[in-house]
């Protein structure tokens, strides 16, 4: 089923789209700090997020390595998200503002 899902979101052209909101879905969930985001953008295997708190952002610069290892994990057991998209593989930098 996971395999149909993924080929379905190809075949209609929406896999780029699909996955950067299965970033950011990652990133609302792996970090905890969801309620603290004002503002998500995803380009180039970048993850820019702007935070509301500097407590919370000084914090999470200190995880940088560990948030993007559990945000590309949590994507790779996402059932939608296609793993072979050129244009969003996933995170491999991630900018705190």
């Amino acid at each position: 089923m996971e395999k149909a899902i993924q080929e379905f979101v190809r075949d209609l052209k929406l896999s780029n789209g699909v996955n950067i909101q299965c970033v950011f879905t990652a990133w609302d969930e792996v970090s905890g700090a969801a309620k603290y985001t004002s503002n998500k953008f995803y380009k180039d295997g970048v993850l820019y997020v702007t935070l509301t708190s500097s407590v919370v952002r000084n914090n999470l610069y200190f995880q940088q390595a560990a948030l993007i290892r559990e945000i590309n994990h949590h994507l790779a057991l996402d059932p939608i998200f296609v793993k072979d998209d050129k244009y969003c593989p996933g995170v491999s930098r991630l900018v705190l503002k």
